[in-house]
């Protein structure tokens, strides 16, 4: 018998029919006499319904009560979902966040979980009770609904794994697993049966929509072992688990990308001490967030060309900011460009192996593409090329470092 913490996203409940089919994969578990605990999300659309319902009150609407608002999403499904297992003869009850309690800190619209109180819930499933809890909701310290910001759903049922110290968290979605690279672009691209905690993040983090960058970093911390599924498909997964259960380790495991990257290059900016700091320091005060940093120095060492990226949705902020400041900053000019985009090539395997670099940037000249910005860590090396060049750098990559499907 295992304990076992199901997760379900808003496609995968979509309708009646389909928490209907959600409640026979529940059983299935159930019957096979493990302890379950289901977490899931609002209906697809419902939440961005109701964030437009916020809107249209008040565009400075109190975020507590906007927490109110949207946290009602996931009540409907999980009131839903009970009523369905119930009609299939399975012992079920909701949980809202706060019954619980999962417990977070005030910040409302992005709140982040402190703890999870299980004791009754635990008892519950000992009795053969499925738990159906409520997603992307908590408790704040002033007794008031948080709610845990988009994707919070994922993080919820990590947490409540991690709390329960269950055996597995399966995540169902509208994928069956974790690819090699964005399977709509390379048709060659292979469902992976394991990934590390570590590949994971990277590939969330640079663009790879499979899983929430904040669940996988909560699985890592504390070990929980998270397979991804498909809602619609009777298929094996990919396992995310610790890098010792995985034998054959990849040199690369999977390539990236992501489109909302912008560049911005501040050309003529005088070499001098506390330079760097004058440039990014207002830019952190505007919660802009940089990426991808380059410098050139110039040939007689008194001025320096600096490039780095932001996403999209900043670039416009960002220009200002430093146009606000050019008197200070004194360079001699500002050029933005938005028609980058960023692929990263990610595998464990790097920490042990030379010319993965050497791979990637011989592929990419091969294909005549250039490179712009580069970035690199521990498991990963990323790019930033033009924008029309993605998917044939994703072809060439896939095939370069042998991730083609037979």
């Amino acid at each position: 018998m295992a304990r076992i913490v199901m997760k379900f996203g808003g496609t995968s409940v979509a309708d009646v029919d389909r928490i209907k089919n959600v409640a026979r994969r529940v059983k299935t578990e159930h019957d096979a006499g493990n302890e379950v605990a289901v977490v899931v999300s609002a209906m697809a659309g419902v939440t961005n319904q109701l964030v437009d319902y916020c809107r249209q009150v008040s565009p400075l609407y109190d975020a507590r009560e906007y927490d109110v608002v949207v946290a009602t999403g996931e009540q409907v499904t999980i009131g839903l979902l009970a009523m369905a297992l119930q009609d299939l003869g399975v012992a079920a009850r909701s949980w809202c966040g706060w019954q619980v309690p999962v417990m977070s800190d005030g910040v409302h619209g992005k709140a982040r979980i402190l703890e999870i109180d299980t004791a009754d819930m635990v008892r519950r499933m000992k009795d053969g009770q499925v738990a159906v809890v409520a997603g992307f909701q908590g408790l704040g310290p002033d007794n008031r609904i948080t709610t845990l910001g988009r994707g919070g759903s994922d993080t919820s049922a990590v947490a409540l794994a991690a709390a329960l110290q269950a055996d597995r968290c399966d995540i169902y979605t509208d994928v069956d697993g974790v690819y090699t690279t964005d399977p709509r672009i390379v048709a060659k691209a292979r469902k992976l049966d394991k990934i590390t905690y570590e590949e994971m993040l990277e590939l969330a983090s640079l663009g790879a929509k499979v899983l929430q960058t904040r669940s996988v970093e909560m699985a890592m911390k504390h070990r929980v072992r998270v397979q991804v599924l498909s809602s619609f498909v009777d298929a094996p997964g990919t396992l995310v688990c610790d890098e010792d259960e995985i034998v054959e380790k990849e040199l690369v495991s999977g390539i990236a990308y992501s489109r909302d990257e912008a560049k911005i290059t501040l050309v003529g900016v005088p070499d001098r001490p506390g330079v760097a700091a004058a440039i990014f320091g207002p830019l952190s005060d505007a919660s802009i967030n940089v990426d991808m940093i380059v410098q050139n120095v110039s040939e007689d060492g008194t001025s320096t060309d600096l490039t780095f990226t932001v996403t999209k949705a900043d670039l416009d902020r960002a220009v200002k900011v430093l146009t606000d400041k050019r008197d200070e900053l004194k360079f001699a000019r500002l050029v933005p460009d938005s028609n980058v985009v960023k692929v990263s090539v990610i595998g464990v395997g790097m920490r042990s192996h030379a010319g993965v670099a050497q791979t990637m940037f011989s592929a990419l000249a091969t294909k005549g593409i250039n490179i712009q910005v580069i970035s690199t860590s521990e498991i990963k090396v990323s790019v930033l090329i033009a924008e029309e060049y993605t998917e044939l750098a994703l072809r060439a990559l896939h095939t370069a470092y042998g991730l083609d499907a037979a």
